[in-house]
């Protein structure tokens, strides 16, 4: 089916499938960068669905997204609002240098790989004490509420410094700002609120410094408290949001798998391998990535004008069959290695590493633990996440 070069009703986003991106997106891989129309006012910009060309454009200093994103790819609220006067100082995923390169690499490296890699027995010990949690809440229970939120919670809560016993607030208030159904001042005053509560923790943890990242973030003299706060905040939302949901929905991914779940049940040193493909397969970055075109540039023939919006489609880049051989399936031996789960470029998660070895721990440690796990209501009853920024499950109740 024929598209037209102008997309007049943006990027296309109502699923069909649980796993699937729009199928009206992945068609517009036979053209992976055109125009589209943006919301509220219809101004034109760019999609990008492509694998190539993603990469192209979020590795290109030109593509920038410190910026005032008022424009939408889609007719929900979305997250892009005027990002200079909601987000707070030290906000640095909508930086950019040198700004970006001050405030990034304050925490770069506590992510590296040998970093996690030193992390590994603690992460291990975290997700033994859930599964322990689990099954006394069973033999049936809720895998979102009892393990997969629990286990991303506790670990960057430990490494942040920030109370677990406070997890029922912030886990709220970041859900709400992800909540695309929500409008854009509901969930401005949810990060307000959130931002609130890392601001009070640092001066706190700067009188009586610990061990963890918030201390050495307050006690850094070349950062300010808001600065402090504001990388506290993205560390907080991000460190268990993205896990958490693809804990949960990439076990439900498995249990409608069956045969992928015995390939890794036969041989778990699979789990590697495995969590790269489901991080390929369910991209729960679902919505884009935003970008502003700070001066004129031309990638694989389209000309593009400073001033202009630009959305890579991350899902739809992802199932790019130029990159991938059938890639509408899931492969838990296939080489997923340069997927863009995680973005790419500059701005590339910053905690990809420590989301990778949570869930290569965390899913090994369910199935060693609960080999007989099934889902304990019909499939098509689990509630989605389609209007969140973050995709996934809200609950997902097992038995065994």
């Amino acid at each position: 089916m024929s598209t037209p070069d102008t997309l007049p009703h943006g990027m296309p986003y109502q699923r069909e499938t649980r796993y699937d991106p729009p199928a009206a997106l992945l068609e517009l891989q036979e053209q992976p960068v055109r125009r589209i129309t943006y919301y509220p006012d219809g101004v034109e910009g760019w999609l990008v669905t492509g694998h190539a060309q993603s990469r192209k454009i979020l590795a290109d200093p030109r593509f920038v997204t410190g910026e005032k994103f008022v424009h939408s790819p889609t007719e929900l609220p979305h997250v892009f609002v005027s990002i200079s006067e909601q987000v707070p100082p030290g906000f640095f995923l909508f930086f950019d240098p040198p700004e970006h390169t001050r405030l990034r690499r304050k925490v770069t490296g506590v992510f590296t790989v040998k970093r996690m890699k030193d992390l590994e027995p603690r992460i291990a010990d975290i997700v033994d004490q859930c599964v322990a949690q689990l099954r006394a809440a069973g033999p049936g229970a809720d895998l979102v509420r009892e393990f997969a939120l629990p286990v991303p919670a506790l670990v960057i809560c430990e490494m942040l410094g920030v109370p677990y016993a406070d997890r029922d607030a912030f886990q709220q208030n970041s859900a709400d700002m992800l909540d695309l159904s929500r409008t854009v001042d509901e969930r401005n005053k949810s990060m307000a609120e959130l931002f609130g509560y890392l601001m009070q923790l640092v001066p706190a943890k700067r009188e009586n410094p610990g061990d963890d990242m918030l201390s050495a973030l307050a006690t850094d003299e070349e950062l300010h408290d808001v600065e402090a706060a504001g990388i506290g905040l993205i560390l907080l939302v991000a460190g268990h949001e993205t896990t958490a949901n693809m804990l949960a929905l990439g076990t439900l991914a498995l249990f409608e798998h069956p045969e992928q779940l015995a390939l890794l049940r036969e041989a778990s040193a699979r789990w590697p391998a495995a969590v790269e493909e489901l991080l390929r397969y369910l991209t729960v970055a679902h919505n884009g990535v935003m970008r502003i075109v700070k001066e004129d540039a031309e990638i694989d023939g389209a000309q593009f004008r400073a001033g202009e919006h630009v959305t890579v489609a991350l899902q739809a880049a992802n199932r790019d069959p130029g990159k991938y051989e059938r890639s509408a399936e899931l492969d838990v031996d296939r080489d997923a290695q340069g997927h863009l789960a995680f973005g790419h470029g500059l701005h590339q998660c910053v905690g990809q590493q420590l989301a990778r070895v949570e869930m290569r721990i965390a899913f090994a440690k369910l199935w060693e633990a609960f080999p007989g796990l099934r889902l304990a209501v019909p499939s098509e009853e689990i509630p989605m996440r389609s209007d969140m920024a973050v995709y996934g499950v809200h609950t997902l109740p097992v038995e065994w």
